[in-house]
């Protein structure tokens, strides 16, 4: 007893000390947004591949230190890994050997390194453009293959058979407790991140010992034993995450005019200005007029000899934003001649970018009021070079994703992720993370954010300006009537606004799962700005 004491003490203290030395840097560091991470480094696979991958995907310039990383992080993960399983070895099992774990573990780490880089890619692209769909179809699969894959350490046909419903039931508590953990790392003062992460690794002990014991000692037959589930397990994974763009693609279409119905019908006489409403990313426009003179849709493609917005399809919307700015300076000018009313903007989304970047580079004296819906808070924290470039941040990340999405273009995807959009906001990275939720001199502002935005972004200071924020999705909030009335007051010059209490939970919640953030002052792409960067300061808005 006393030797399987020491064991679990071992087992414990293992489990403890990695988290606690991320932790450690992390606050030598100053580095917030990365706090939620720590508890992950002894996590249950694939969480801890997952959270080895996401660095490792951010943190190289080049395919040699990649390739160098690669390899190290794979020797880490089998050694540990190795020294956790032994420990967690129950007792009534006969020990298989130290050689023939080690040997198990290395093969495996590189098979679910190979599984898992796909997924931990994608969060590079969610940390990129902002967007919670991307953040969850990055982590469905590890719901999914991690029931199989903390078979895979201790059992010899793992591939085959169904999981139990104690692994089933231990896979789901591990990530409750990585995002728990999560959140009270980040939560906590600095100086106490290294002591909290060490704690939340106690516990990664604790669930490596009743996954260890769960796997080897079944208290059911296995079902399906000949089966060779495991494998259809990760072809699932691989096909469900790319087929759920496609699969929104086939929802019924919500037309612009259903969405805002400043376009449907004449402004109220409390409105004395001229509007444009300048839609998403994948949205189109038909060049139907407006109910109100003063009221008309942005085009991505620019006027009509006579004055008029251009009807454009979804691929024009996939442009850069400096390019929509320059078209919005056009279409805000002549809008202004014509009514000669001031001019209020109307963002959703790409929209509400391509908005605020105006409001940045090129503003109007007449535009003085700006609403935006869903904007993509905090883009930019992740990098890829283009395709032609040798080197550079997220090098190997970029042609992965190039991967995934040319796979996700078979099932009707359309989107990649090179496209001037997404550059534009890599290329400007500074400015979305640090500018574009700060007031303008001389413009009214507000944002409408879905709580689904929450989890878009580290926690810590998101916006300096007013919010209105409800339970939704992504671009959903538009369409709801209560939406409308406020937006109608603000555009008439009432002061808007609703914070929801529970927001900033939201934000800590999903710590754990975001991308490490790259700091700004590292990628000669953006070094120039020498803007603060939040990733450390935990604060936006901050001058140059």
């Amino acid at each position: 007893m006393g030797r399987l004491d020491k064991r679990f003490v071992a087992l414990l203290g293992l489990a403890a000390l990695p988290p606690a030395i991320e932790g450690v840097i992390f606050d030598a560091l100053d580095f917030r947004a990365a706090w939620g991470l720590a508890p992950q480094v002894t996590a249950v696979w694939p969480y801890d591949t997952y959270h080895d991958l996401r660095w490792l995907f951010v943190y190289h310039n080049s395919w040699p230190t990649f390739a160098v990383g690669l390899v190290g992080l794979i020797l880490f993960r089998a050694l540990l890994t190795t020294g956790l399983v032994a420990l967690a070895w129950p007792r009534q099992v006969p020990w298989p050997g130290l050689r023939w774990l080690i040997r198990r573990n290395l093969v495996l780490t590189v098979v679910i390194t190979l599984v898992v880089s796909p997924w931990a890619a994608l969060s590079i692209a969610a940390s990129v453009v902002a967007l919670s769909w991307l953040l969850l179809a990055s982590l469905l699969p590890m719901f999914l293959l991690a029931p199989f894959l903390q078979r895979a350490a201790v059992v010899g046909a793992w591939w085959r058979g169904l999981p139990s419903i104690e692994l089933v039931g231990w896979s789901l508590l591990n990530f409750v407790v990585l995002t728990v953990g999560g959140a009270v790392v980040w939560a906590v003062p600095i100086g106490w991140t290294g002591p909290t992460a060490a704690v939340a690794g106690v516990i990664n002990g604790l669930l490596w010992q009743r996954t260890v014991s769960a796997a080897l000692l079944p208290r059911r037959p296995v079902k399906w034993a000949r089966v060779p589930v495991a494998p259809l397990a990760v072809l699932l994974a691989f096909v469900v995450p790319l087929a759920v763009q496609p699969l929104l693609l086939l929802l019924p279409a919500t037309s612009s005019r259903s969405r805002i119905q400043l376009l449907n019908r004449p402004l109220p006489a409390d409105v004395r200005h001229a509007v444009i409403f300048i839609d998403g990313h994948g949205s189109t426009y038909g060049g139907e007029p407006a109910a109100d003179p003063n009221v008309q849709q942005f085009s991505y493609r620019g006027l009509a000899p006579d004055g008029r917005p251009l009807p454009y399809s979804a691929r024009d919307t996939h442009r850069s934003i400096g390019s929509s700015t320059a078209l919005l300076e056009t279409q805000v000018d002549a809008l202004h001649r014509r009514t000669g009313r001031p001019v209020a903007l109307i963002g959703l989304s790409e929209g509400a970018l391509v908005a605020r970047t105006y409001l940045a580079v090129r503003p109007h004296p007449e535009v003085d009021t700006l609403a935006m819906f869903s904007p993509l808070i905090n883009a930019g924290r992740s990098y890829y070079p283009p395709p032609g470039a040798s080197s550079g941040w997220g090098l190997a990340a970029g042609w992965e994703l190039r991967a995934v999405f040319g796979l996700a273009d078979v099932f009707g995807g359309g989107v990649g992720p090179d496209e001037p959009f997404v550059r534009s906001l890599m290329d400007n990275a500074p400015f979305y993370r640090n500018d574009l939720m700060c007031p303008v001199p001389g413009v009214r502002i507000l944002a409408f954010l879905p709580t689904t935005t929450a989890t878009e972004a580290p926690p810590g200071e998101y916006s300096a300006i007013p919010v209105f924020q409800m339970p939704g999705v992504h671009g959903g909030l538009l369409p709801r009537p209560l939406i409308q009335a406020r937006l109608v007051n603000f555009l008439a010059g009432e002061p808007v606004s609703h914070p929801e209490r529970g927001y900033a939970l939201l934000q800590e919640v999903a710590a754990a799962w975001q991308a490490p953030p790259l700091p700004l002052s590292v990628n000669p792409v953006w070094q120039g700005s020498r803007v603060p960067d939040a990733a450390f300061t935990g604060r936006i808005c901050q001058p140059r």
